[in-house]
């Protein structure tokens, strides 16, 4: 039950934040990427505090001997930039840009009912299922990360 509650927590924390920001707003991170154009540089700054929380915590989870919900810190064997990340990056890229939602935001936006939101949503768990689908046709998997005794740094 403490995950279940930690993970809501986390959540909300995540959407309150968004909200606050304005980061809920498609057209604000739309202006972001308009560098030509009606360039707003606000989402920069929800970046930056997002990289300095985490950079200044991280150092201080790991010390840890293992997280608090699971029994080891999971540790990655593919670190190399391949054709599918690069795909799916630029993918996502495209999406965000087109959309002006990423997918985080896209979920708290769907307390709005707003159409748009709706269909970026929709669209959003439809290309995940197309790419699972496609995934299993090529007998292809993603690796699952390893559990190590001690953290990876």
């Amino acid at each position: 039950m403490r995950p279940l509650i930690s993970a809501f927590l986390s959540g909300l924390i995540f959407a309150i934040g968004l909200g606050i920001s304005g980061m809920t707003d498609p057209a604000n991170v739309t202006n972001f990427l308009d560098f030509a154009g009606s360039w707003d540089y606000r989402l920069a700054f929800v970046m930056v505090g997002g990289i300095a929380v985490h950079a200044a915590l991280r150092p201080l989870i790991l010390k840890r001997k293992r997280p608090f919900y699971a029994t080891s810190f999971p540790s990655f064997s593919i670190t190399q930039v391949d054709r599918k990340l690069l795909v799916g990056a630029g993918l996502f890229g495209v999406g965000w840009g087109l959309g002006g939602f990423c997918p985080g935001p896209a979920l708290t936006s769907l307390a709005t009912g707003a159409p748009a939101v709706l269909i970026f949503v929709a669209s959003m768990f439809a290309g995940m299922y197309l790419a699972q689908v496609l995934q299993n046709r090529s007998g292809a998997s993603a690796p699952a990360p390893r559990l190590n005794a001690t953290p990876s740094r």
